[in-house]
């Protein structure tokens, strides 16, 4: 079972976006709360009914390839047919294009619940909303006008196609070609050549078209990240009345065997090499030659707030499963208690601690979440230093939030006991899903990299510190919280400062954790603050209770990372190479 966590993503958004406040802007004002409400209740339930049932069948049955073409379980069709329907899809997209221009903070709310549901199936529409973005910002009129009300509506799909085989993280090693076409037909457009491992819905049927946006390189490009450029590749050619032509030459060759997300066809892309008319995958360009890794970073920050919320997603449904299992599942008597006779395990000191840390872990990544949310619609409002904040709080989110889904989910498991490493509990599933989050989009080890080197020199450093004191001062009666913010003050100062790069590189990941917690820990307690003066009374006697666990237990577990994060890197490489794998 799976019930919507509406009334804390209500909160969430109210105390940590500021949705009230972003409706008094004339292009939000479709915000008011009822609107708000109505979204977060109506999207829960579509999750609830349709997209929850399906997470254990697309689990066990998977997307299977046959012939070219990948078919999903029965009722995903249906699922997908009623969300575009309802115009979910819709929610932050542009008005001009068919969209409802509301805060990206709410297109945040239905992908969560969506992801909660079913994160397999919802790397579909986060990977369109990820493609409409590129395309809005980059594309050209033409471009926008043919690709984007279908892309918004969901009646076709977007994926991104960055990684070859021979390239992994390393997107300045690519070797797929795009050249230019002179005459004919396609004159003013390119022949796409090459091959793509790793792409999220890549094929499949429950979208009219798949509208790739592909990193290719043109004849003569600067070698490195220097010479990529972006194009867009439809799997069906678009006619000038917006009506489908034949079938584009890229296909997919084989279907990923994974850990986990079974039902997500995680496709081997081929362009251009004979699959379908005489080798010849036609794609258009994207922006300005050679600047196709930035565009391609427009969808791929989009998609790293979207991939913390994963964490969000996968740690919400753990901790429901193991609340429902502790609730039901009889063994022993409570240590200490007079009475001798068994009780449920959710009565027991240890099994109390792991529920309350998941429900404290998972709430905390839900306000990190949101909160970030909050500031990427201060931005698009022309927030500057919001729009900055934004940058700094998305490594944070993308790491810290999807290794809290690994941790909630591997607790979760250990609640259950024996049978959570019992397949048929579906507790398993929920690790094994979780695992891929802190890989996406660039790996939480390069979220800390850019941390500790891009934006930790944002405004000559003052982005991070602002931040970071802004912790300090408002949870100046919380004594912890307040110290670790100022540890990671000090921190910053000494990376940006005194250390080399490989002692940055070295502490980054504990840094990161130290910085997304204080964030987190600050955005918690403001929730706790709104809730002791009346907010959400659903909450109000569990809310305080999770608020403190995560300042008394969790902050203090990130203060003692503060070594390690200063440890520097000459440890690390006492032992060479040989020495260290022998």
């Amino acid at each position: 079972m799976y019930t919507p966590a509406t009334a804390d993503q209500l909160l969430a958004l109210s105390v940590n976006t500021g949705i009230d406040e972003l409706a008094q802007n004339e292009r939000f004002a479709a915000a008011e709360p009822d609107m708000v409400s109505a979204i977060v209740e109506g999207i829960g339930a579509l999750a609830a009914g349709e997209w929850a049932p399906l997470n254990r069948t697309g689990d066990l049955e998977g997307a299977k390839l046959t012939d070219g073409t990948v078919h999903l379980p029965d009722g995903f069709a249906g699922a997908y047919g009623d969300y575009i329907e309802q115009g979910w899809n819709t929610i932050a997209a542009p008005a001009d294009f068919g969209g409802q221009g509301l805060p990206f903070a709410l297109a945040t709310n239905v992908l969560e619940n969506l992801g909660t549901a079913n994160m397999a199936f919802t790397l579909l529409p986060i990977l369109s909303v990820g493609a409409v973005e590129a395309l809005f910002h980059h594309g050209a009129e033409a471009q926008k006008a043919k690709y984007l009300p279908k892309l918004i509506s969901g009646a076709w799909s977007g994926t991104m196609n960055l990684t070859e085989p021979q390239a992994g993280s390393d997107v300045g090693a690519l070797r797929t070609t795009a050249t230019p076409i002179g005459e004919g037909e396609h004159a003013g457009k390119y022949r796409i050549n090459g091959s793509k491992i790793f792409i999220t819905w890549g094929e499949h049927e429950l979208a009219e078209n798949i509208i790739h946006l592909v990193l290719a390189r043109l004849p003569g490009a600067p070698e490195g990240s220097r010479g990529i450029s972006l194009f867009v590749v439809p799997k069906y050619h678009v006619n000038d009345d917006g009506s489908l032509g034949a079938r584009n030459d890229l296909r997919c060759v084989s279907l990923e065997h994974k850990l986990g997300i079974n039902a997500s066809p995680t496709c081997v892309m081929s362009f251009g090499e004979g699959a379908g008319t005489g080798g010849e995958c036609i794609g258009e360009l994207v922006g300005a030659e050679n600047r196709g890794l930035m565009a391609m970073f427009t969808m791929m920050n989009n998609a790293r707030i979207n991939v913390g919320s994963q964490g969000v997603q996968i740690a919400e449904r753990a901790t429901q499963q193991a609340i429902a299992y502790a609730k039901e599942r009889v063994q022993s008597p409570r240590a200490g208690a007079a009475d001798k006779s068994p009780v449920a395990i959710i009565e027991h000191p240890d099994v109390r601690r792991m529920l309350i840390r998941m429900k404290a872990l998972t709430e905390g990544a839900r306000a990190l979440l949101y909160y970030t949310a909050g500031q990427v619609d201060r931005g698009t409002l022309g927030d500057a230093d919001a729009a900055t904040r934004a940058e700094v709080l998305v490594p944070l989110l993308k790491a810290w939030g999807t290794d809290i889904g690994c941790e909630v989910a591997s607790i979760g498991v250990q609640v259950h006991g024996g049978m959570g490493f019992i397949e048929e509990t579906g507790a398993a599933q929920h690790y094994r899903d979780a695992r891929i989050a802190p890989i996406y989009e660039g790996t939480n080890g390069i979220q800390a990299a850019d941390l500790v080197t891009r934006k930790l020199g944002m405004d000559g450093g003052g982005a991070v510190e602002r931040l970071l004191q802004d912790i300090a001062r408002d949870a100046a009666d919380e004594s912890n919280l307040a110290a670790l913010a100022q540890d990671c003050v000090a921190i910053a100062q000494w990376m940006r400062d005194t250390a080399s790069l490989d002692d940055r590189l070295a502490g980054s990941v504990p840094f990161t954790t130290m910085c997304a917690v204080a964030v987190t820990g600050w955005q918690l307690l403001r929730q706790a603050r709104a809730v002791a003066d009346g907010a959400a009374p659903s909450l109000a006697q569990v809310k305080p209770v999770t608020v403190r666990y995560f300042i008394d237990h969790i902050v203090p577990e990130a203060m003692g990372l503060k070594a390690s994060a200063t440890a520097g890197a000459a440890l690390l490489y006492t032992l060479d190479s040989e020495a260290l794998a022998g």
